[in-house]
């Protein structure tokens, strides 16, 4: 039967959710060997690091000490968010995270949206925290061995100046391309090993956070919180506007819920341990980014951040004197940095995974290597432009972006929510709800991603536009064609 338009538009696509695909294989060629635990460490990996190793050097000179409330309100709009995940991950556990929620509820187009807004979270997250990761690596060189990396092999080619985008010819910041080259080998051995080894990373950062806690604490002076919002308003920040703005820098490093929901598909027991997951990697890392915050800003000035290099890092030798606390943070940072590179690229092959096996893009993303269960073509690819990109973008380019294609996805899966309910009438498997109905937690979770959005810049909207429009143009001009619920042929 043909379709109109809109019938095409809002297609939906069921999900398999028989004993059979939830708790032994999946069906698709991936595996169910995760468990919970290494499923939470795999969402605590994803986000603890990246807002507190780096976005505070960015985001503390918009908000000053205030950017506490900044972390504050990324949580509870988080929170608000995980509970819509967690509903909906019981009953959708599927691999692509919000993109198959939106696939089941809101119809193909907004689902193509989504994945575009995924696939840019993804990469460009996956980019930033590599380029970080380059500041701890040298500056645990200097402390280490007394050698830096050479300024040509870790700068950017292409980086935010003065007078905007400024060029350097012969630039490269090499170490960001090693540690996606290193991501690469390990998630093509296969998803369980790369699992196992992300919770170790995960397990060393949180101990060596702790270690930071510790000692920053023993430097504290609540002198520091004075005055406690930005009083500087030359760039527009001052008072709570500093602190929304903040805030929008620092919401990225959420990003770890919806890579919990990316594993779906690789999953033991998805419908109770996804839900669990997302909800208590939130717990975990809502609790570290305050400690850790609150510890920060407490041993040094908000006026020291602007453009400190491994900032943490520096706190810890200033605290001490000694170089030897800075060395083992900058270590643990080096190794635990390392886990939220590999999650990150691990959750954009899934999606892209989900993404071609609907037919809305090439079947290249969904072959799967018989013995590793890994998805090799998959892998390659986006390893190749995840390297790309942080070895010749400055990180200032990435991290708003990243924040805007987070709460983009937030909004469409809290959407999905009313919408499930309304499509189960009732009818639906018991299990987690989101409290107080269909309508309060969803709205109240949009209401604080749109909070949030309208103090991102200009050039994030606009850069953010030019994205959109391209994927809408590749969804008309392939996807709506190629679509398995267009009737095109499967593999």
């Amino acid at each position: 039967m043909n379709q109109t338009l809109g019938q095409k538009l809002t297609r939906t696509k069921p999900v398999d959710v028989t004993p059979e695909h939830t708790q032994g294989n999946s069906g698709s060629g991936l595996n169910r060997s995760i468990g919970l635990f290494p499923l939470t460490m795999i969402g605590v990996g994803a986000t603890i690091g990246t807002g507190i190793f780096f976005t505070m050097v960015e985001a503390v000179p918009k908000a000053g000490p205030s950017v506490i409330l900044s972390f504050l309100i990324a949580a509870i709009t988080a929170g608000l968010t995980a509970l819509c995940y967690a509903e909906l991950s019981f009953r959708i556990p599927a691999s692509g995270s919000s993109y198959s929620f939106a696939y089941a509820t809101v119809g193909e187009f907004l689902a193509f949206i989504m994945a575009a807004c995924l696939l840019l979270e993804y990469g460009l997250a996956a980019s930033a925290t590599a380029i970080g990761w380059s500041d701890y690596l040298n500056n645990f060189l200097v402390n280490a061995f007394g050698w830096h990396i050479p300024s040509l092999l870790r700068s950017p080619m292409i980086v935010s100046g003065a007078n905007g985008i400024e060029f350097h010819p012969g630039h490269i910041n090499l170490p960001p391309i090693m540690l996606v080259c290193l991501c690469c080998f390990l998630l093509l051995r296969g998803t369980k090993e790369s699992a196992t080894t992300n919770a170790i990373m995960v397990m060393i950062k949180l101990a060596i956070l702790v270690f930071f806690v510790v000692i920053a604490f023993a430097g504290f002076d609540s002198h520091n919180f004075f005055p406690f919002f930005n009083t500087d308003n030359s760039k527009g920040f001052a008072g709570m506007k500093g602190v929304t703005a903040a805030a929008g820098t620092v919401f990225f490093s959420f990003i770890g819920l919806d890579t919990v929901a990316t594993a779906g598909e690789e999953v033991r027991n998805p419908r109770r341990n996804v839900p669990i997951g997302i909800l208590a990697a939130l717990a975990i890392v809502t609790v570290f980014y305050m400690l850790v915050a609150v510890a920060a800003l407490g041993a040094q000035p908000a006026s020291k951040f602007e453009g400190q290099e491994a900032g943490l890092a520096v706190i810890l030798q200033n605290v001490t004197g000694k170089t030897w606390p800075a060395l083992v943070l900058a270590a643990g940072a080096v190794i635990s940095v390392f886990s939220v590179t590999l999650v990150t690229i691990y959750g954009q092959t899934r999606i892209l995974f989900a993404i071609s096996r609907d037919g809305l893009i090439s079947k290249a993303f969904q072959t799967v290597n018989p013995r590793t269960a890994a998805p090799v073509s998959n892998t390659l690819i986006v390893c190749s432009v995840v390297g790309l990109v942080s070895g010749f973008v400055d990180a200032t380019f990435l991290w708003d972006m990243v924040s805007m294609g987070t709460l983009t996805a937030f909004i469409v899966v809290s959407l999905a929510v009313p919408v499930m309910r309304r499509k189960e009438n009732g009818k639906g498997a018991d299990g987690f709800r989101v409290p107080f109905g269909p309508y309060v937690v969803p709205g109240l979770s949009i209401l604080a991603c749109l909070y949030i959005m309208r103090d991102l810049s200009r050039t994030t909207f606009t850069i953010f536009t030019i994205w959109m429009t391209a994927a809408v143009l590749t969804y008309f001009l392939y996807g709506m064609r190629n679509s398995h619920l267009n009737g095109a042929p499967r593999n």
